[in-house]
């Protein structure tokens, strides 16, 4: 998932599904494109380039402050923006043969910046000899590798679900929902109160996803966890399919008026601070912008998270899990080797654990020394359970289907498109060719 600020996810895709910012206790200094915000050393033959997207900061700033302890000799720039922007640059600056060494990633085959499409293109260089990657979970092959070498590094899955104020929740007298039918209960008593219950920012291109993704687990997967596979044998579309449910149970949200008004005119951002503030209840986020909400509610006590529920059983729930954006190596990179070595640095248990936790991620192997970050315990049992599905996007064959999911659901929002109108869009962009 590709996420704006991040992607989605985030992601981050965020649309996770996205997430990255880097500085690890250095100076300002760039020769990198005005848009992106920039914190750099000294430049130098040796230096390790690393561009991402804004989300990231958090971990890389501290892991690369803890690599430089052992390596005090290398030199990195560092540059960082939103999701959008960052996917612009870079991916001119790959074809250009002006890459950075090191780039924002995006998992999976979903997006112009994402694995599949960077290596099947030649743009990466394979990961697959350090020995991290012989730990990646075989399900999870098709977000990290390709014809089986390793491109992504990536600490592990994000999930998708409810951000909500706790304190609103208690002033109105209610509950996270476990049920659709408990949801649009709770949905209905938070209006009545005078509450916004659902903030949602789609003028945030990567927002608009994430209900969808939410719902179509147990729309879809639930009763046919094979659907993927169909859809890319050509036996499946998404019209007709349970993605038809997902899209009309996300129409009913809204015509039940638990949106905010305008939510074609609410950026990510303005999503945020209703929340934080308490002028709306929850919002449907991915886990890694946690602390992105936590930092505008001025105190993460204020905040919790719970699955989304799209199903009318709340011990068959299914979510969505996917692998957060990482990075990727430059397959022209001017510092190949202090790139790798950096990525080695990162794919120690200790360091996977740290960048999962600063994203609020599940790590891909966990330890004795794996802590999760306790909002996301109403999701673990899900996924120990193999209800969890990757973030759709991460399966589609191309770049298109994406934007033409995000369209779609403005012009659902705006009154402009019927859900087979919709789906019939997202059919004709997943035909075509990669």
């Amino acid at each position: 998932m590709t996420t704006g600020s991040r992607s989605l996810p985030g992601q981050g895709r965020v649309s996770r599904r996205g997430f990255l910012r880097i500085g690890g206790g250095v100076a300002a200094v760039t020769a990198l494109p005005p848009v992106l915000t920039a914190c750099s050393d000294s430049g130098g033959s040796g230096t390790v380039r690393i561009v991402g997207v804004a989300d990231q900061q958090k971990p890389i700033e501290e892991l690369l402050t803890l690599y430089r302890k052992s390596h005090p000799d290398d030199r990195f720039t560092t540059s960082f923006a939103p999701t959008d922007q960052v996917q612009t640059v870079v991916r001119t600056q790959l074809a250009g043969g002006n890459a950075p060494d090191l780039h924002v990633l995006f998992p999976g085959s979903g997006s112009a910046m994402s694995m599949a499409e960077l290596a099947g293109a030649g743009l990466l260089a394979d990961l697959g000899a350090q020995a991290w990657t012989r730990d990646i979970p075989s399900n999870f092959d098709a977000a990290y590798r390709r014809e089986g070498k390793t491109y992504l590094y990536s600490a592990g899955s994000s999930v998708i679900g409810a951000i909500y104020n706790k304190k609103v929740f208690a002033k109105a007298g209610v509950q996270p929902p476990r049920t659709w039918a408990q949801l649009l209960d709770v949905c209905a008593r938070l209006k009545a109160e005078g509450i916004v219950p659902i903030a949602l920012g789609a003028q945030t291109q990567w927002v608009t996803q994430l209900i969808s993704y939410a719902l179509v687990p147990n729309a879809v997967y639930a009763a046919n966890p094979r659907f993927d596979e169909e859809m890319a044998a050509g036996s499946a579309t998404f019209r007709g399919s349970g993605w038809a449910d997902a899209l009309g149970k996300y129409q009913e949200l809204q015509r039940r008026g638990f949106f905010n008004d305008n939510p074609n005119g609410t950026t990510f951002e303005q999503q945020t601070s209703l929340v934080a503030t308490g002028k709306a209840a929850m919002a449907v986020q991915v886990s890694a912008v946690l602390a992105t909400f936590r930092q505008a509610a001025a105190g993460s006590d204020d905040l919790g998270m719970f699955p989304f529920p799209g199903g009318d059983d709340a011990a068959k729930q299914w979510i969505p899990a996917g692998i957060v954006v990482g990075l990727g190596v430059a397959a022209h990179a001017k510092n190949t080797a202090g790139a790798k070595a950096f990525v080695a640095f990162l794919g120690q248990q200790e360091n996977i654990n740290r960048w999962a936790t600063a994203v609020s991620a599940i790590p891909f192997k966990r330890d004795a020394s794996t802590v999760i970050d306790p909002v996301l315990a109403d999701f673990l049992p899900v996924i120990d359970g193999n209800r969890a599905v990757p973030f759709m996007d991460q399966r589609w064959p191309n770049a298109e289907v994406q934007p033409a999911h995000f369209a779609a659901v403005q012009d659902l929002l705006a009154g402009e498109t019927d859900v087979n109108g919709a789906l019939g869009r997202m059919d004709e962009a997943y035909g075509k060719k990669s």
